[in-house]
Protein backbone atom coordinates (compact mmCIF):
# COMPACT_ATOMS: atom_id res chain seq x y z
CA UNK A 1 0.00 0.00 0.00
CA UNK A 2 1.44 3.38 -0.99
CA UNK A 3 0.86 6.80 0.55
CA UNK A 4 -2.04 7.72 -1.73
CA UNK A 5 -3.83 4.44 -1.09
CA UNK A 6 -3.47 4.95 2.65
CA UNK A 7 -4.87 8.48 2.36
CA UNK A 8 -7.87 7.16 0.44
CA UNK A 9 -8.52 4.52 3.11
CA UNK A 10 -9.21 7.19 5.75
CA UNK A 11 -10.96 10.52 6.19
CA UNK A 12 -10.33 13.96 7.66
CA UNK A 13 -12.24 14.81 10.84
CA UNK A 14 -12.19 18.20 12.54
CA UNK A 15 -11.38 18.08 16.25
CA UNK A 16 -10.82 21.18 18.38
CA UNK A 17 -10.59 23.29 15.24
CA UNK A 18 -7.89 21.11 13.64
CA UNK A 19 -8.21 18.40 11.01
CA UNK A 20 -7.04 14.91 11.89
CA UNK A 21 -6.57 12.02 9.50
CA UNK A 22 -8.55 9.02 10.78
CA UNK A 23 -8.64 5.40 9.67
CA UNK A 24 -11.75 3.53 10.84
CA UNK A 25 -12.07 -0.08 9.69
CA UNK A 26 -15.84 -0.21 10.18
CA UNK A 27 -17.61 2.96 11.23
CA UNK A 28 -20.93 1.13 11.37
CA UNK A 29 -19.38 -1.72 13.43
CA UNK A 30 -21.77 -4.03 11.65
CA UNK A 31 -20.26 -7.12 13.29
CA UNK A 32 -20.39 -5.55 16.76
CA UNK A 33 -16.70 -6.21 17.35
CA UNK A 34 -14.82 -4.74 20.32
CA UNK A 35 -13.12 -1.46 19.46
CA UNK A 36 -9.33 -1.12 19.34
CA UNK A 37 -8.01 2.45 19.46
CA UNK A 38 -4.41 2.76 18.29
CA UNK A 39 -1.99 5.55 19.25
CA UNK A 40 0.97 5.58 16.86
CA UNK A 41 4.63 6.49 17.35
CA UNK A 42 7.26 9.06 16.33
CA UNK A 43 8.16 10.29 13.76
CA UNK A 44 5.83 8.16 11.67
CA UNK A 45 2.02 7.90 11.59
CA UNK A 46 -0.98 5.60 11.33
CA UNK A 47 0.54 4.00 8.22
CA UNK A 48 2.74 1.94 10.57
CA UNK A 49 -0.17 -0.47 10.95
CA UNK A 50 -1.25 -1.09 7.36
CA UNK A 51 0.28 -4.59 7.31
CA UNK A 52 -1.22 -5.52 10.69
CA UNK A 53 -4.77 -4.47 9.88
CA UNK A 54 -5.87 -7.72 8.18
CA UNK A 55 -5.09 -9.57 11.41
CA UNK A 56 -6.37 -6.97 13.86
CA UNK A 57 -9.58 -6.31 11.94
CA UNK A 58 -10.49 -9.97 12.15
CA UNK A 59 -11.15 -9.43 15.86
CA UNK A 60 -11.63 -5.66 16.31
CA UNK A 61 -13.06 -2.53 14.85
CA UNK A 62 -9.77 -0.65 14.48
CA UNK A 63 -9.49 3.14 14.71
CA UNK A 64 -6.17 4.94 14.21
CA UNK A 65 -5.61 8.67 13.81
CA UNK A 66 -2.54 10.67 12.95
CA UNK A 67 -1.59 12.81 15.94
CA UNK A 68 -1.55 16.53 15.26
CA UNK A 69 1.75 17.31 13.51
CA UNK A 70 2.06 13.81 12.03
CA UNK A 71 1.09 12.08 8.81
CA UNK A 72 -1.88 13.64 7.03
CA UNK A 73 -3.17 15.56 10.05
CA UNK A 74 -2.79 19.34 10.35
CA UNK A 75 0.72 20.58 11.15
CA UNK A 76 0.38 24.09 12.58
CA UNK A 77 3.75 25.81 12.95
CA UNK A 78 2.71 28.08 15.82
CA UNK A 79 1.86 25.24 18.17
CA UNK A 80 3.42 23.68 21.26
CA UNK A 81 2.50 20.03 20.57
CA UNK A 82 2.01 19.22 24.23
CA UNK A 83 1.24 15.58 24.90
CA UNK A 84 -1.53 16.76 27.22
CA UNK A 85 -3.17 18.39 24.19
CA UNK A 86 -2.61 15.32 22.03
CA UNK A 87 -4.53 13.39 24.68
CA UNK A 88 -7.41 15.88 24.46
CA UNK A 89 -7.47 15.47 20.68
CA UNK A 90 -7.63 11.69 20.98
CA UNK A 91 -10.37 11.67 23.60
CA UNK A 92 -12.45 14.26 21.74
CA UNK A 93 -12.07 12.38 18.47
CA UNK A 94 -13.24 9.14 20.05
CA UNK A 95 -16.21 10.98 21.56
CA UNK A 96 -17.12 12.38 18.13
CA UNK A 97 -16.99 8.86 16.74
CA UNK A 98 -19.38 7.70 19.45
CA UNK A 99 -16.93 5.31 21.10
CA UNK A 100 -18.15 4.47 24.61
CA UNK A 101 -15.84 1.57 25.47
CA UNK A 102 -12.65 0.28 23.91
CA UNK A 103 -9.23 -1.27 24.23
CA UNK A 104 -6.26 1.08 23.72
CA UNK A 105 -3.04 0.06 21.98
CA UNK A 106 -0.08 2.45 22.10
CA UNK A 107 3.41 2.41 20.62
CA UNK A 108 6.38 4.74 21.14
CA UNK A 109 5.13 8.38 21.23
CA UNK A 110 1.61 7.04 21.66
CA UNK A 111 2.50 5.46 25.01
CA UNK A 112 2.79 8.96 26.49
CA UNK A 113 -0.76 9.75 25.37
CA UNK A 114 -1.86 6.42 26.83
CA UNK A 115 -0.18 7.06 30.18
CA UNK A 116 -1.81 10.49 30.38
CA UNK A 117 -5.17 8.78 29.83
CA UNK A 118 -4.28 6.31 32.59
CA UNK A 119 -3.35 9.19 34.91
CA UNK A 120 -6.66 10.94 34.26
CA UNK A 121 -8.51 7.70 34.88
CA UNK A 122 -6.73 7.39 38.24
CA UNK A 123 -7.91 10.89 39.10
CA UNK A 124 -11.50 9.82 38.35
CA UNK A 125 -11.74 12.42 35.62
CA UNK A 126 -14.49 11.81 33.11
CA UNK A 127 -13.00 10.38 29.94
CA UNK A 128 -16.39 9.76 28.27
CA UNK A 129 -15.12 6.28 27.49
CA UNK A 130 -14.76 3.00 29.37
CA UNK A 131 -11.23 1.68 28.95
CA UNK A 132 -11.29 -2.11 28.79
CA UNK A 133 -7.50 -2.48 28.68
CA UNK A 134 -4.32 -0.68 27.66
CA UNK A 135 -1.56 -2.37 25.67
CA UNK A 136 1.87 -0.70 25.74
CA UNK A 137 4.44 -1.46 23.06
CA UNK A 138 8.05 -0.28 22.79
CA UNK A 139 7.87 3.24 24.11
CA UNK A 140 10.40 5.09 26.25
CA UNK A 141 8.00 5.48 29.14
CA UNK A 142 10.93 5.32 31.54
CA UNK A 143 12.72 8.02 29.56
CA UNK A 144 15.77 7.86 31.83
CA UNK A 145 16.43 4.33 30.51
CA UNK A 146 15.92 5.18 26.85
CA UNK A 147 18.82 5.00 24.40
CA UNK A 148 18.00 8.03 22.26
CA UNK A 149 19.35 8.08 18.71
CA UNK A 150 21.82 10.78 17.76
CA UNK A 151 19.34 12.37 15.35
CA UNK A 152 16.73 12.58 18.12
CA UNK A 153 19.21 14.49 20.28
CA UNK A 154 19.98 16.85 17.40
CA UNK A 155 16.29 17.45 16.66
CA UNK A 156 15.60 18.03 20.36
CA UNK A 157 18.18 20.82 20.63
CA UNK A 158 16.73 24.31 20.16
CA UNK A 159 19.65 25.41 17.96
CA UNK A 160 20.41 22.33 15.88
CA UNK A 161 16.84 21.00 15.82
CA UNK A 162 15.29 23.34 13.20
CA UNK A 163 18.42 23.07 11.03
CA UNK A 164 18.51 19.27 11.11
CA UNK A 165 14.77 19.13 10.40
CA UNK A 166 15.18 21.40 7.38
CA UNK A 167 18.09 19.34 6.03
CA UNK A 168 16.50 15.94 6.65
CA UNK A 169 15.83 13.76 3.64
CA UNK A 170 14.50 10.36 2.65
CA UNK A 171 17.97 8.80 2.84
CA UNK A 172 18.33 9.95 6.44
CA UNK A 173 14.94 8.49 7.32
CA UNK A 174 15.81 5.21 5.61
CA UNK A 175 19.10 4.86 7.48
CA UNK A 176 17.56 5.65 10.86
CA UNK A 177 14.64 3.26 10.37
CA UNK A 178 16.93 0.44 9.24
CA UNK A 179 19.10 0.97 12.32
CA UNK A 180 16.18 0.29 14.68
CA UNK A 181 14.88 -2.79 12.88
CA UNK A 182 16.24 -6.16 13.99
CA UNK A 183 16.42 -7.18 10.34
CA UNK A 184 16.95 -4.02 8.30
CA UNK A 185 16.01 -5.87 5.12
CA UNK A 186 12.44 -6.15 6.39
CA UNK A 187 11.63 -2.52 5.61
CA UNK A 188 10.92 -2.00 1.94
CA UNK A 189 11.63 1.03 -0.19
CA UNK A 190 7.95 1.65 -0.92
CA UNK A 191 7.30 1.83 2.83
CA UNK A 192 10.12 4.35 3.28
CA UNK A 193 8.74 6.34 0.33
CA UNK A 194 5.27 6.39 1.88
CA UNK A 195 6.50 7.33 5.37
CA UNK A 196 8.68 10.11 3.98
CA UNK A 197 5.78 11.46 1.93
CA UNK A 198 3.57 11.60 5.02
CA UNK A 199 6.30 13.05 7.25
CA UNK A 200 6.91 15.92 4.83
CA UNK A 201 3.28 16.37 3.83
CA UNK A 202 1.94 19.86 4.56
CA UNK A 203 5.37 21.32 5.47
CA UNK A 204 6.11 18.54 7.94
CA UNK A 205 9.81 19.40 8.17
CA UNK A 206 8.90 22.74 9.75
CA UNK A 207 7.24 21.11 12.77
CA UNK A 208 9.60 18.15 13.25
CA UNK A 209 11.71 19.99 15.82
CA UNK A 210 8.57 21.01 17.73
CA UNK A 211 7.04 17.54 17.87
CA UNK A 212 10.39 16.11 19.02
CA UNK A 213 10.03 18.12 22.23
CA UNK A 214 7.82 15.31 23.52
CA UNK A 215 11.01 13.78 24.90
CA UNK A 216 11.38 16.65 27.37
CA UNK A 217 7.72 16.30 28.32
CA UNK A 218 8.37 12.71 29.33
CA UNK A 219 10.84 13.98 31.93
CA UNK A 220 8.52 16.80 33.01
CA UNK A 221 5.51 14.47 33.50
CA UNK A 222 7.49 11.47 34.78
CA UNK A 223 5.95 11.43 38.26
CA UNK A 224 2.42 11.80 36.89
CA UNK A 225 2.69 9.10 34.25
CA UNK A 226 4.76 6.54 36.16
CA UNK A 227 2.60 7.26 39.19
CA UNK A 228 -0.49 6.52 37.14
CA UNK A 229 0.91 3.19 36.02
CA UNK A 230 1.75 2.26 39.60
CA UNK A 231 -1.73 3.04 40.90
CA UNK A 232 -4.04 2.16 38.03
CA UNK A 233 -6.60 -0.62 38.31
CA UNK A 234 -6.85 -0.93 34.54
CA UNK A 235 -5.65 -4.08 32.82
CA UNK A 236 -2.23 -3.32 31.33
CA UNK A 237 -0.71 -5.58 28.67
CA UNK A 238 2.96 -5.06 27.83
CA UNK A 239 3.98 -6.48 24.46
CA UNK A 240 7.60 -5.63 23.72
CA UNK A 241 10.04 -6.33 20.92
CA UNK A 242 13.19 -7.47 22.68
CA UNK A 243 15.75 -6.14 20.21
CA UNK A 244 14.65 -2.51 20.22
CA UNK A 245 17.83 -0.39 20.56
CA UNK A 246 15.86 2.70 21.69
CA UNK A 247 13.05 1.62 24.02
CA UNK A 248 15.10 -1.18 25.51
CA UNK A 249 13.50 -4.27 27.02
CA UNK A 250 14.55 -3.16 30.53
CA UNK A 251 11.80 -0.52 30.29
CA UNK A 252 9.17 -3.20 29.71
CA UNK A 253 10.37 -5.29 32.63
CA UNK A 254 10.41 -2.24 34.91
CA UNK A 255 6.84 -1.29 34.00
CA UNK A 256 5.72 -4.86 34.62
CA UNK A 257 7.28 -4.80 38.09
CA UNK A 258 5.68 -1.45 38.92
CA UNK A 259 2.20 -2.06 37.51
CA UNK A 260 0.20 -4.48 39.62
CA UNK A 261 -2.38 -5.29 36.94
CA UNK A 262 0.05 -6.03 34.13
CA UNK A 263 1.22 -8.97 32.08
CA UNK A 264 4.40 -9.03 30.01
CA UNK A 265 5.13 -10.65 26.66
CA UNK A 266 8.56 -10.23 25.07
CA UNK A 267 8.92 -10.89 21.34
CA UNK A 268 12.37 -12.00 20.24
CA UNK A 269 14.21 -11.02 17.07
CA UNK A 270 12.18 -7.84 16.48
CA UNK A 271 13.17 -4.18 16.65
CA UNK A 272 11.43 -0.90 17.34
CA UNK A 273 8.70 -1.24 14.68
CA UNK A 274 7.53 -4.86 15.08
CA UNK A 275 4.21 -4.11 13.38
CA UNK A 276 6.14 -3.36 10.19
CA UNK A 277 8.92 -5.92 10.63
CA UNK A 278 6.75 -8.97 11.34
CA UNK A 279 3.09 -7.90 11.31
CA UNK A 280 1.67 -11.42 11.60
CA UNK A 281 3.65 -12.45 14.68
CA UNK A 282 3.17 -9.06 16.34
CA UNK A 283 -0.57 -8.88 15.61
CA UNK A 284 -1.32 -12.42 16.74
CA UNK A 285 0.41 -11.74 20.07
CA UNK A 286 -1.39 -8.43 20.49
CA UNK A 287 -4.73 -10.14 19.90
CA UNK A 288 -3.92 -12.94 22.32
CA UNK A 289 -2.78 -10.52 25.02
CA UNK A 290 -5.98 -8.48 24.81
CA UNK A 291 -8.58 -11.18 24.31
CA UNK A 292 -7.06 -14.00 26.36
CA UNK A 293 -6.23 -11.97 29.44
CA UNK A 294 -6.83 -13.60 32.81
CA UNK A 295 -7.22 -10.24 34.54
Amino acid sequence: MDAQQWYESGSMIEVNGRKLFVYDSDSSNSDNKPVLLILHGYPTCSYDYFKSLPYLEDKFRVIIHDHLGFGYSDKPQDYSYLLIDQTDFALNLWKLLGITKAHILAHDYGTSVATEIIARNCEKKSLNIEILSVTLCNGSIHIEMSKLRFIQKLLLNKISGPIVARLSNKKTLSKNLQNIFYDKNKIKQFEIDALWHMMTYNNGRKVLHNVTQYIKQRYHNWDRWIGGLKSTHLNIHIVWAKNDPVAIVKIARTIHQECKNSDLLILRNLGHFPMLEDPKTWSKNIIASILNSNH
